[in-house]
């Protein structure tokens, strides 16, 4: 559908949670033409930003138990919802995709990937209202590079241990990117009160710049999106090998690392290398650290926690 756009309709009453979703596909190749979610139409009736409980809105484009797939040039605006999904897929190939919608269309995650091994995302620009690139239960042999991010929410690893069903994230790459203007940078988010116990590991960042990013680098084990959430019992994930590798440019706020690990499943083998982090203004940037055994080499700003 090369020059092509599909446009959808406007009324929620014609979906289910998905627009377009290819299924049980062996070597599709998708190439070329936009999907305009026309969205602005469905954002005020999304309460998942405030409620648990929430309906969901249709996912512009699902790609779900496929195999040898390949899409390339392909556009995406104003989705409804996740602009694409990728659920147990295998040998996945992204490049040169665009996705666009406003920084406050809510849940407008560019590219969602769950339950899928081998995938590569690369030399893609998005920007939208939620995580540019999010990295859910269950994935392993995921490289993402040549990303353009902003604004959103920064390229994230979960939110995971919500549900007692969720599989182990290992074996993430990203690498060679930039992200700008963005509430976060390179996030791994957790739930408290995880009722399972589940590991993501094996994790590597490299060589991203940050452009005026609120939190560059953050772990956050007590992710709670809503007004309140329950937290007496500390997250159960597992979270260890970690690496963040030549990191550098601005952080929006002082704060410029974050690593608040579980107290009851303290981080294990976090590393920062070369990390470079000024905020514009010129006042010095500090770390947060909590329940986390971490290692530094190479340049340190801001400095390590004590």
């Amino acid at each position: 559908m090369q020059g092509s756009t599909l446009m959808a309709t406007t009324s929620l009453a014609k979906y289910g949670d998905v627009w377009v979703d290819f299924r049980f596909v062996d070597g599709l190749k998708l190439i070329g033409g936009t999907f305009d979610g026309q969205g602005r139409s469905a954002w005020p009736f999304n309460s998942c930003p405030k409620s648990s409980t929430c309906k969901l809105l249709p996912t512009s484009l699902k790609f779900t138990s496929n195999k040898h797939t390949t899409v390339t040039g392909v556009t995406s605006l104003n989705s409804k919802f996740f602009h694409m999904a990728l659920v147990g897929c295998e040998h996945f190939k992204g490049t040169g995709i665009r996705i666009s919608a406003p920084a406050n269309s809510p849940n407008t995650d560019g590219i969602h990937i769950e339950a899928s091994t081998d995938v590569r995302i690369q030399q893609t620009t998005i920007g939208t209202g939620d995580d540019c690139i999010s990295i859910g239960h269950g994935n392993s042999q995921v490289l993402i590079s040549g990303i353009k991010c902003g604004p959103g929410h920064g390229i994230s690893v979960g939110s995971l241990g919500k549900y007692s069903h969720e599989k182990d994230v290992r074996g993430l790459i990203v690498r060679d990117s930039t992200i700008s203007g963005t509430t976060n940078g390179l996030r791994i988010k957790t739930w408290a009160n995880s009722p399972g116990s589940t590991v993501a590991a094996n994790m590597t960042f490299d060589n991203i710049i940050m452009k005026d990013v609120a939190n560059p680098i953050i772990i956050d084990q007590n992710y709670c999106p809503y007004a309140a959430c329950p937290d007496s019992v500390p997250s159960r994930v597992k979270i260890s090998d970690i690496f963040f590798k030549n990191i550098r440019g601005t952080s929006s706020t002082p704060t410029a690392v974050i690593l608040h690990c579980s107290r009851g499943m303290p981080c294990q083998n976090v590393q920062l290398q070369d990390v470079h982090l000024n905020h514009p203004s010129g006042i010095s940037s500090i770390s947060s650290c909590t329940n986390v055994k971490a290692t530094y080499s190479g340049i340190q700003l801001p400095p390590p926690c004590i």
